[in-house]
């Protein structure tokens, strides 16, 4: 049976499936409504809870990411691109066309259709997160119908961030740039006290700017990862009291950095800085749990000090912490829907009940602004979450036109109330 990325879960799909074109796939949810089944979706498994859990048909993208093309709009503008491609294996039809995305996730091995519908991001102030870079989205409904929801149509928001929830999503249109190049320098050395009282001085220290840390010393950031374009020139960070890396770094210290892309202000392709990791090699460190809360901006310090008050809980439990911020977007279900926001992401040891122990601490601690990542482990209940999410309930309006006998509606999408 499949399991997840992390191992942490089994699928108990009845069936699991792999269509390589869309006539199979038509097939497939032909069937699934003969016999009355619920219908997920697989990208690349980079889930670590029941999101595309089912005990119906479970799809998986990968063999129409395989047969199908990336296709360069006339005006150079967007491409078009099967939804399971992984962003490592999109990269280089980009690079070949010199074009590039204006950001990426920490690991490129995660399909883009997955990481969209999920909500996932990248970094940067003044970058949205991944789904903000949709210009049109392509849907197979549970009807058997083909949909198409471009940028402007009035539930274009409500289709990018869709939880996997209005229909299967065979293409999506991004928005491209021109190729362009960014340097990686690796901080050591800043306090939290100094982060946090000139938060918005650090984040803008360059085009992307992460925060690692492991909590093992409260008062400390392990690492301060500024990625710069060469339009921008990276802050001096000696006023945190911050020197620059002495070699390569692994997010989690003491872990080979051979994974990780290249460092040290050496200026390279946007495809090998943005990532924190290479494709070639096994993203973070392979067995690990995740879990991730966003809060409102102007919340992220209140935010950052309540985990800093559980430190000596977390540590034990904990590879690596990540603070990462992100643009304001519309996307109703998006985590930064219509505010800047922060992120602070937990790398976790695989040790689920431990971390599932933990995790309502944490919850209770952070901000009413908190929302947790569609794709981690959280424990917040769902009537909770949608009482987050202003524009959740048309949400689940154009759920309900779009797939009136809830063919995609799994358990976990049960949970929120869809």
């Amino acid at each position: 049976m499949t399991t997840n990325w992390a191992g942490n879960l089994t699928y108990r799909a009845a069936r699991v499936v792999e269509p390589s074109d869309e006539t199979e796939l038509s097939r497939i949810l032909d069937r699934a409504r003969e016999d009355d089944a619920t219908v997920r979706v697989l990208g690349s498994r980079h889930s670590f809870n029941d999101i595309a859990d089912t005990d119906g048909v479970i799809v998986s993208l990968a063999g129409l990411a395989r047969s199908g093309a990336v296709d360069v709009a006339p005006d150079r503008t967007s491409v078009r691109i099967p939804a399971g491609i992984r962003y490592g294996d999109l990269v280089p039809v980009l690079e070949r066309e010199g074009l590039a995305l204006a950001n990426l996730a920490s690991l490129p091995h995660i399909s883009v259709a997955g990481a969209v519908q999920t909500g996932t991001h990248g970094s940067g102030d003044r970058v949205g997160a991944l789904g903000t870079q949709v210009a049109a989205v392509e849907l197979l409904t549970a009807a058997g119908e083909r949909a198409t929801l471009e940028r402007g149509d009035e539930d274009f928001p409500g289709a990018v961030v869709g939880l996997g929830a209005l229909g299967i999503v065979t293409h999506l249109h991004l928005d491209v740039l021109p190729h362009y190049t960014v340097a990686q320098t690796v901080y050591e050395g800043v306090r939290w006290d100094d982060a946090l009282g000139r938060f918005d001085e650090l984040t803008g220290a360059g085009d992307s700017v992460s925060l690692f840390t492991r909590w093992v010393d409260p008062d400390v950031i392990d690492q301060v990862w500024v990625k710069a374009r060469a339009t921008s020139r990276p802050d001096d960070l000696s006023a945190f009291g911050a020197r620059a890396a002495d070699g390569p770094r692994h997010p989690i210290p003491g872990i080979d950095p051979t994974p990780c892309t290249t460092q040290l202000g050496v200026r390279g392709p946007w495809y090998d800085r943005l990532p924190h990791f290479r494709l070639a090699f096994t993203p973070s460190a392979g067995e690990e749990l995740q879990s991730e809360y966003l809060v409102a901006r102007t919340e992220a310090v209140a935010a950052i000090e309540a985990v800093r008050g559980l430190a000596d809980r977390i540590a034990p439990l904990l590879l690596t912490c990540e603070v990462r911020t992100m643009a304001a977007d519309d996307l109703w279900l998006s985590p930064a829907y219509d505010r800047p926001t922060v992120g602070i992401h937990f790398t976790w040891h695989r040790d689920e009940e431990a971390v599932r122990a933990l995790l309502p601490a944490i919850e209770a601690a952070l901000p009413a602004s908190t929302r947790p990542h569609w794709g981690k482990v959280f424990t917040m209940p769902g009537d909770e979450i949608r009482g987050r999410y202003p524009r959740f309930d048309d949400f689940a309006a154009l759920r309900t036109r779009l797939d009136p006998d809830r063919r995609f509606v799994g358990d976990y999408l049960a949970r929120l109330g869809l």
